[in-house]
């Protein structure tokens, strides 16, 4: 599985219907686990995003995937950066030239 860390922000009409979003999050959980990922951890923030989701899915596909309907359902933007771990850090760091 590949880790995935979601920075999102409410889009004007998720935020006027803010109330509904623990059900849109579960929503979102479900959907993500019928692709084959999962919501690891999930955090309401302050500051520039709204909140954050470290998430994993099977592939880059599923992630798009993903996103693209949450995107569609209009409430909510993301940006996905996809993590490495830290042995993989090391590796990656080890092979430079």
């Amino acid at each position: 599985m590949t880790t995935y860390i979601l920075l999102i922000n409410w889009t004007d009409q998720g935020i006027r219907s803010a109330k509904d979003s623990p059900k849109r999050l579960d929503a979102a959980r479900n959907l993500l686990g019928s692709m084959g990922g999962s919501f690891d951890k999930f955090y309401l923030t302050m500051g520039e995003y709204d909140m954050v989701a470290v998430c994993e899915a099977p592939d880059d596909r599923v992630m798009a995937r993903f996103t693209l309907s949450l995107a569609a359902a209009g409430n909510v933007r993301t940006k996905t950066l996809k993590a490495f771990p830290e042995v993989h850090y090391r590796d990656i760091i080890a092979s430079l030239t």
